[in-house]
């Protein structure tokens, strides 16, 4: 009988994903879209595009920190003062629960400095309860946050949310969170929360490390969403041998080859390539975009149109990212006119989409 080696080591080739065309839209998206959030700094009305469909309808940027409730979050809700470990994770969570920056700032109006010594359920729910009651929404449009446990049946979602922050600070899920040694056990130390399904579990777990508390990378972990699994239905018409964050992060280590793949001269964020986080949120944009540039694709998800339209917010501030990611905010303000694409790039992308439409 032959001897058989128990520490010989087996390489198997997996079958990679297999792209569509949309793959090829996925990255033409990306770099049109972030050109946007350029061209924005140096011209205060536009038109930003020729592009039609990102001219027309709200996408997300490409990097998921600057959008304009991320760039919030970052400057005023966690740098915004000197809080400690604590504090700033009550205050990313109450923020992201309802992940508005109106309803923020009215509990910072009437309820003052928010954190752990000022954290009221009573006081912030009569506050929340009054505005609803007003006719004002106190919940992002964003995402549908469903509620908590409910403590009565009288009892209304935001003040579930509160009552599970209370919770967050009396029931040692506070320590939990900080004590996390990894970025997938902070994940899952979110999940467990009632209420809190996996993508916002992960969606949390990345504000959190935004702060300087966590110092776990955006590369370690990522659970797609249900936007992210219809645009990767659409940009491939097989992963292959690859789960759906297996083929997110095939397509993240694969980025600088497909933009030089397709020409495109991709203006990262001051040098930040983009990471998991991002190349999800795009399947999920590019999802989106497909419904109006690729309707041959709209049977697989039922939805055939874009539902929010663009409307600018006004000028954009100067940027603010996480100061462990070391992009220099007022160098990067200055130079926002170098990583403009030009008028040619912008031709060149109309001109491939219409091939594809």
């Amino acid at each position: 009988m032959p001897h058989i080696n128990s520490n010989a080591l087996i390489f198997a080739i997996r079958t990679p994903p297999t792209p569509t065309y949309v793959f090829d839209t996925y990255w033409r998206f990306a770099t049109e879209r972030q050109a946007v959030y350029f061209r924005r700094f140096t011209d205060r009305t536009g038109p930003w595009t020729n592009d039609p469909i990102i001219s027309s309808h709200r996408f997300t940027n490409a990097y998921r920190a600057s959008d304009r409730v991320s760039q919030y979050l970052i400057g005023d809700v966690i740098y915004s003062g000197d809080f400690d470990a604590r504090n700033t994770v009550l205050r990313i969570l109450l923020f992201k629960l309802f992940n508005k920056i109106e309803t923020w700032e009215l509990l910072e109006e009437k309820a003052g400095v928010l954190d752990a010594a000022s954290f009221n359920v009573s006081k912030l729910n009569s506050i929340l309860t009054d505005a609803m009651q007003a006719g004002e929404r106190i919940y992002s449009a964003a995402y549908i946050m469903p509620s908590a446990l409910r403590i009565g049946e009288s009892t209304y979602k935001h003040k579930t949310h509160l009552d599970l922050l209370a919770a967050v600070l009396r029931d040692g899920i506070m320590e939990r969170i900080l004590t996390a040694k990894s970025f997938q056990e902070l994940f899952f130390v979110l999940r467990g929360l009632p209420g809190i399904g996996p993508f916002l579990a992960y969606q949390y777990a990345i504000d959190l490390t935004y702060s300087e508390y966590f110092n776990f990378s955006e590369d370690d972990f990522v659970q797609p969403g249900p936007g992210a699994l219809h645009g990767l239905m659409k940009c491939f018409s097989s992963l292959g041998d690859y789960t759906p964050a297996e083929t997110i992060e095939w397509v993240k280590d694969r980025q600088d080859a497909e933009f030089e793949r397709l020409g495109l001269k991709f203006p990262s964020l001051w040098g930040r390539p983009l990471h998991l986080i991002d190349c999800q949120n795009l399947f999920c944009e590019t999802d989106k975009y497909a419904r109006v540039a690729h309707p041959e694709f709209s049977e697989m998800t039922g939805r055939t149109r874009i539902k929010q339209r663009f409307s600018p917010k006004g000028e954009l501030k100067a940027p603010r990212f996480p100061p462990k990611w070391k992009i220099d905010v007022k160098s990067s303000q200055q130079n926002a006119e170098t990583n403009i694409i030009s008028g040619d790039q912008v031709e060149s992308f109309r001109g491939q989409q219409e091939l594809r439409f």
